[in-house]
């Protein structure tokens, strides 16, 4: 069964830079995005508003970026390597926290470990300063980041879950889990619903996220984009 919730998420990171990342927004006109070393995300109002003249402003030549949601027609100059649908999970109640290790709230000190970690697993996404999008808490094996996650997209009413890795040397313990568990209950207790993207073919994530109570919302489309 899918969960329809309301209009906010079918455009999350326009939603998201227009209410509460509006400090981190560069807008021109009908087009936002976060600045490059935040995330690679750029949003449009309209899937059919006039957009050449605001997003050739606001990326640079050689510029890889991802729309989620809504996107347009690009024009000559932009290169599209994918276009496919995302599916968009959303919870809807606080979640049971497995016992683990000790669980520490990210700092900018932990950057370059996020960095690693993130690049190791899951590259590309994470920046020097997504860090400023939201809380990110971790847990450590002696010197070596062994898992995160943290809030990524934040908006009136709710909060993406993000950043979601295991290093591999500790995939199977259950990190991943109590730590979208924590994230997730901090929302809640936030007054903000907890929602995430995730590919469909990583059924591992899917099932895991299920456990703590995701359901599928619906497909949202994803496109990677190059201005040329």
């Amino acid at each position: 069964m899918r969960i329809m919730t309301s209009q906010p998420l079918d455009n999350p990171i326009w939603s998201a830079l227009r209410t509460v990342h509006a400090h981190l927004a560069l807008t021109d006109g009908p087009v936002a995005r976060y600045p490059a070393a935040v995330a690679p995300f750029v949003s449009v109002s309209d899937a059919a508003a006039d957009i050449s003249a605001p997003l050739a402003r606001l990326v640079e030549p050689g510029e890889h970026l991802y729309l989620v949601g809504q996107v347009p027609k690009l024009g000559e100059g932009w290169s599209v390597e994918m276009h496919a649908p995302l599916p968009q999970m959303v919870c809807r109640s606080p979640s049971k926290v497995k016992d683990g290790p000790e669980i520490i709230a990210m700092s900018e000190a932990h950057v370059p470990d996020m960095l690693a970690l993130t690049g190791l697993v899951f590259p590309g996404f994470f920046r020097a300063r997504t860090i400023d999008m939201g809380r990110y808490i971790g847990l450590y094996h002696g010197n070596q980041l062994a898992a995160m996650a943290g809030e990524r997209m934040r908006m009136d009413g709710y909060t993406e879950i993000s950043a979601v890795c295991t290093h591999p040397d500790h995939v199977g313990k259950g990190y991943a889990q109590r730590l979208v568990a924590i994230v997730s209950n901090a929302a809640f207790e936030r007054g903000s619903t907890p929602f995430l993207h995730v590919y469909r073919h990583n059924t591992r994530a899917m099932a895991v996220y299920e456990r703590l109570g995701f359901a599928v919302r619906t497909d949202v489309a994803l496109c990677s984009v190059t201005r040329q």
